[in-house]
């Protein structure tokens, strides 16, 4: 029962991380990029900041300056606005596509700069995921969009992100982690205005937009969290591939999106290549415990 909830509560996060992006991109059809971190950075950092408060955390600890804290933002920092800038000018079916290669990034970068062990068949199925990214991006072919490698940087980010998060010490608390993590944004979407396009006035409907966004981020996160204290990580965390599910029924359903044969052909392969390494290491972490 406990895995089923946590299968349910992750399922609810990927859900509301697609609506997230799904406000995100009708955002962008109006405010600079800039001014959205500003928003989502400062609204996410008090969010976040009143639920540590609320469950006794410290806001402030000499732990937030230790390096894997600060490899951890500013892999969020890079991931966030490499992710906010795709679904400004892709679609959300390519951006959310790509994304899904984010944890054969940290399969990859684990291997190369923490001295993971990985054998053959993952190192295979990190090169079959990364060979479905091409798919979909297609550099050099008719269809590419330069655009769509702004999801790549998202990925890098995000799997910096994740990487530096293992390093973490085990005093600073995931609710401390969201909190500087969102707030690093307002600073750089303070130097996007400043280098880029000016600030645009915000309707009601826009404010809206934004409030959704905020709403269905911090709800996601806490679920997410929740799902991976209630259930056991090998099973839960393959139902976060569910995100691309939400994400191409939105992108149709929303955005009028017709993803072509390639970009569903690259997102299954990424997503077959994420399942058989997540399973492979449960395997072997099993085996490894077994002993």
């Amino acid at each position: 029962m406990e895995n089923l909830r946590g299968i349910a509560l992750m399922v609810a996060a990927m859900a509301g991380f697609a609506l997230e992006d799904m406000f995100v991109k009708r955002v962008a059809e109006v405010l600079p990029v800039g001014q959205i971190l500003v928003i989502l950075g400062t609204g996410g950092a008090l969010a976040f900041g009143a639920m540590a408060m609320a469950r006794g955390q410290r806001l402030w600890s000499r732990a937030l300056l230790t390096r894997p804290v600060i490899l951890r933002n500013l892999g969020e920092v890079v991931g966030t606005l490499g992710f906010v800038t795709a679904l400004a000018l892709t679609p959300l079916s390519v951006a959310s596509s790509i994304l899904q290669a984010t944890p054969l990034a940290v399969t990859l970068g684990a291997a190369l700069f923490l001295g993971a062990q990985v054998g053959w068949r993952r190192w295979s199925a990190i090169a079959i995921g990364l060979f479905g990214v091409l798919l979909i991006v297609r550099p050099g072919l008719a269809g590419f969009d330069p655009a769509a490698l702004f999801a790549v940087m998202a990925v890098i980010g995000l799997a910096l992100r994740d990487l530096a998060t293992r390093a973490t010490p085990r005093s600073v608390g995931s609710l401390q982690l969201a909190t500087y993590a969102f707030a690093m944004l307002l600073p750089l979407g303070l130097i996007l205005l400043a280098l880029g396009p000016a600030p645009a006035p915000i309707d009601a409907v826009t404010w809206a937009r934004l409030g959704g966004a905020l709403v269905m981020g911090v709800a996601g996160y806490y679920a997410i969290v929740e799902a991976m204290r209630v259930g056991e990580v090998a099973v839960v965390t393959p139902f976060r591939y569910t995100r691309l599910i939400f994400a191409l029924i939105i992108g149709v359903l929303v955005f009028g999106e017709r993803p072509d044969a390639l970009t569903l052909v690259g997102a299954a392969i990424v997503i077959a290549s994420g399942l058989y390494t997540l399973w492979r290491e449960a395997r072997l972490s099993r085996k490894a415990h077994n002993r």
